[in-house]
C-alpha cells in the first residue's frame, strides 16, 4: 500500500476529510519550499500536492502561472524540485508528497539524466526522493498505462483529473489507471477561475464513483473555510491552490510558513 494510499485509509476510517493544499515549488522564495511543507502540515495537511514549475501551464489561471514564472526565474526546475522534497523527508516521512505538473519537464528529464537507463530516469529519482504521487496534467489515461505501472512498481500513485464535461467513457478510462485519489475539477476553466457551485459538486460525485473506486478529491474555486466544510461533506478531500498562492505571495519570507499554517489551520478545523 502506498503511502497517500495508507493516509486515504487512515482518514477514511476516522470520517476524516483529507485536506490537500497545492503550492509551487520555489515559490515565493527558491528556498522556502521545504519550511513551508512543514508548516502546512503543522497547520493540518494530510498530502502536499506540490507544483513543478513550467513555463507553459495550460490548466492553471493567472497565480499559479505567476508563482511558477518567479520560481523559473530563480532557476527552480525537476532536479531542484526533487531535491526539495528529500530535505523535506528528512524530518517527515509520514505525509504523501504529490508532484504535479506537465509531460515536458518529466521528458526533457528522461532525456537529459536517463542515458543507458532502461527505466524512466524521473521515476526513478522521484522515488528515491520520497515522491508519492504523480499528477501530469497532459497525460491522458489511454496513453500512460506503461507509465502508471512503473510508478506503482516504486510505490507511487498515479492521480488524474476529472471534470464536469468527463464523460462517462473517460471515468472508466481513468478508473482502469488511477490510484491514490482523482481530483475532481469543480468549475470548467484554469485553477483560480469562478465560483464553485457545491450543489453541482455535489450531485456529481455519485456519478464519478459510480467508476472510480479510489477517494475523490474536489479542487478548483475552494478559498475559505465555509466552502471547504460544504465541500469536505460530499468529498473525500479537499484541494486548495491558488487561494494559498494569493496569501503568501507578498510575504516577507519570515512569514510565509505562518500565513500559511494560520491559514490551513482554519480550513482544518472547518474540515473537522
Amino acid at each position: 500500500m502506498s503511502r497517500i494510499q495508507a493516509t486515504m485509509t487512515a482518514l477514511l476510517a476516522q470520517g476524516r476529510t483529507a485536506l490537500i493544499p497545492y503550492v509551487t515549488a520555489g515559490f515565493p522564495y527558491a528556498d522556502i519550499t521545504p519550511e513551508l511543507m512543514h508548516a502546512m502540515v503543522a497547520g493540518g495537511a494530510d498530502v502536499i500536492e506540490l507544483g513543478v514549475p513550467f513555463s507553459d501551464p495550460s490548466a492553471d489561471g493567472p497565480v499559479i502561472q505567476k508563482a511558477g514564472e518567479k520560481a523559473l526565474g530563480f532557476g527552480v526546475g525537476v532536479l531542484q524540485v526533487l531535491e526539495m522534497v528529500r530535505v523535506f523527508r528528512s524530518r517527515d516521512q509520514a505525509t504523501p508528497v504529490v508532484l504535479m505538473g506537465y509531460a515536458n519537464p518529466v521528458e526533457r528529464y528522461d532525456i537529459r539524466h536517463g542515458a543507458g537507463s532502461p527505466d524512466s530516469a524521473f521515476i526513478r529519482d522521484a522515488a528515491e526522493a520520497g515522491v508519492d504521487g504523480m499528477l501530469i496534467v497532459d497525460y491522458p489515461p489511454e496513453e500512460c498505462v506503461e507509465f502508471a505501472a512503473r510508478l506503482k512498481t516504486h510505490g507511487m500513485d498515479l492521480i488524474f483529473l476529472l471534470a464536469p464535461t468527463s464523460t462517462d467513457a473517460r471515468m472508466a478510462q481513468v478508473a482502469e489507471v488511477a490510484s491514490g485519489y482523482v481530483y475532481y475539477v469543480s468549475l470548467k476553466g484554469v485553477t483560480g477561475a469562478g465560483t464553485l457551485d457545491v450543489e453541482a459538486v455535489e450531485a456529481m460525485l455519485p456519478r464519478i464513483r459510480q467508476h472510480v473506486q479510489v477517494p475523490v478529491g474536489v479542487g478548483f474555486g475552494i478559498r475559505d473555510a465555509a466552502t471547504a466544510k460544504a465541500i469536505g461533506k460530499v468529498a473525500d478531500a479537499v484541494v486548495i491552490g491558488s487561494k494559498i498562492i494569493q496569501l503568501i505571495e507578498n510575504e516577507p519570507r519570515n512569514r510565509v510558513a505562518a500565513v500559511a499554517h494560520d491559514f490551513l489551520k482554519e480550513i482544518r478545523t472547518a474540515l473537522d
